[in-house]
């Protein structure tokens, strides 16, 4: 039986196997997409940095996923005192897939921005 802590590890094993390892790039930041010369509505690769080394990455592609998360570092919380640091906002949904694709010429329309609330054990989050 498969549980879902164990699930993800299987999936990146296969995906490992089916492209190669040596085409798949860890702890790569994409901070700039570049746009396809032929077809100024399309992006045809991105830039970024290794995190880990002093390395420049520039990535050719036929299509492009921007999976960046949401935006939730938009407002400050209404936490204060001790709390104000234990906020239950994700604090790596900064927006910066919106900027890029807003950046690369994407019309940014019916967003939807979904925001789960987490409960744990004595813990600051929303509740009700």
């Amino acid at each position: 039986m498969i549980h879902g802590e164990s699930y993800k590890p299987i999936i990146a094993e296969a995906a490992k196997m089916a492209i190669g390892e040596e085409n798949i790039y860890e702890r790569v930041f994409i901070f700039e997409l570049l746009k396809d010369k032929n077809d100024p509505n399309a992006v045809a690769g991105a830039v970024g940095f290794s995190v880990r080394q002093p390395k420049l990455y520039v990535f050719k592609a036929k299509a492009v996923l921007l999976a960046t998360g949401g935006a939730t570092l938009l407002f400050r919380p209404r936490s204060t005192g001790e709390a104000a640091g234990r906020t239950w906002y994700a604090i790596f949904d900064t927006g910066s897939g919106y900027y890029m694709g807003l950046k690369a010429g994407a019309m940014l329309t019916q967003f939807e921005h979904r925001f789960i609330p987490f409960r744990f054990k004595d813990g600051y989050g929303p509740v009700g």
